[in-house]
């Protein structure tokens, strides 16, 4: 059987690891195999903590995106097919990423020998950011060279995934497709919640079509690409938490997790993605912000009481890289303190993503 491989898309914060654990579990409940790729510009990423958490076969390349570490990327996936062949692979690359149909979905199909079977190739959006971005607002999101990665993950996509509907007024939900249909016709818009399921089975049906996807003629200004990708404040950090006494694993995590929102929406920096995992003797707490417009929401909760914990905190922020982590450290500090606790800081690595280079490029002919 030759694996389904299933790339899933989209911005910073527009629920990709909630869908891909979703439907990880939607296959497996099938009797198939899953194998799952992870992707950072860096190390320490809470999604592959999370969802290894969940008892998922996941490998991780990081340092770069998919398409400037394409060979890192096949040599997961080998090393996925290793002990047995899975019947699907689910890759979640770099968020701040476009162009995934010239560097990395045409190259697995003209370049790596091994056959894989492409789905359609779709894109998850965050309402949030959706809304501003394609009504024209100027109240928020992120700059017009960010705005175009945003714009241009759209624009190669098969089709969209409205993610979040849970979240948003209908009469919202509709504006936005609308908006999507208006700017890129052709585009088939999917309304779903990964979180409560909504919408999910219309998803894992259109994943099923068959034919040649990925085909979408698509000019990308690499100069505005990088630009757009390096306005963003980029750490990812690694923290042990200890205290005498039992504390809430899951309130440790949303207290930190709002601290560091409240502080960053006080220095006027917009949040692209802000999550924390906490793990302690076999259990796993998840929180995260979504934008600097959302609470904090708890996604995986631990219910344990713990007096230890490893703590790994990845931030995509529109701050200057060396802010961020002073930020971080402060609330990282702030926050061990008034759970009675400390924190020792294992890891920490900050910095603005550099410039995409392509391991290749396979335009559309």
């Amino acid at each position: 059987m030759i694996p389904r491989f299933i790339l899933i898309g989209g911005f910073l914060g527009a629920g990709k690891s909630t869908t891909v654990a979703r439907l990880a579990k939607h296959f497996t409940s099938q009797g198939l195999k899953v194998g799952i790729v992870t992707n950072d510009q860096t190390t320490d990423l809470v999604d592959t903590h999370s969802l290894r958490s969940q008892g998922f076969d996941v490998g991780e390349v990081a340092g770069a995106c998919f398409c400037c570490s394409f060979n890192e990327l096949t040599q997961t996936v080998d090393e996925l097919t290793k002990a047995q062949l899975p019947d699907v692979i689910i890759a979640e690359p770099v968020g701040s990423c476009t162009d995934l149909v010239a560097t990395v979905i045409r190259p697995l199909q003209s370049v790596y020998e091994m056959p894989l079977d492409i789905a359609p190739y779709g894109v998850i959006l965050k309402p949030s950011h959706g809304l501003r971005i394609l009504s024209g607002e100027q109240s928020g999101g992120f700059s017009p060279k960010a705005e175009y990665i945003f714009r241009k993950q759209i624009e190669e996509a098969d089709f969209v995934i409205i993610n979040r509907i849970d979240e948003l007024a209908e009469d919202k939900v509709s504006r936005l497709a609308d908006l999507i249909q208006q700017q890129y016709p052709g585009r088939r818009v999917i309304r779903m919640s990964a979180k409560t399921g909504q919408g999910f089975d219309a998803y894992v049906e259109f994943l099923k079509q068959q034919g040649q996807f990925g085909s979408r003629v698509m000019e990308v200004d690499y100069d505005i690409y990088a630009e757009g990708e390096a306005e963003l404040g980029w750490l990812n950090c690694q923290f042990h938490f200890a205290t005498n006494s039992a504390i809430a694993l899951d309130a440790l995590l949303t207290n930190l997790v709002s601290s560091l929102q409240s502080r960053l929406t006080t220095e006027r920096a917009e949040i692209a993605h802000l999550k924390a995992i906490g793990m302690a003797d076999g259990n796993y707490a998840v929180a995260n912000s979504v934008s600097s417009f959302t609470d904090c929401e708890l996604s995986l909760a631990s219910r344990a009481d713990v007096t230890r914990a490893d703590v790994v905190v990845n931030a995509r922020v529109a701050i200057d890289p060396s802010r961020l982590e002073l930020i971080v450290r402060e609330q990282i500090g702030a926050t061990c303190k008034q759970f009675g606790g400390s924190a020792t800081i294992d890891t920490l690595q900050s910095f603005r993503p550099g410039r995409p280079i392509p391991t290749h490029r396979i335009p559309v002919s």
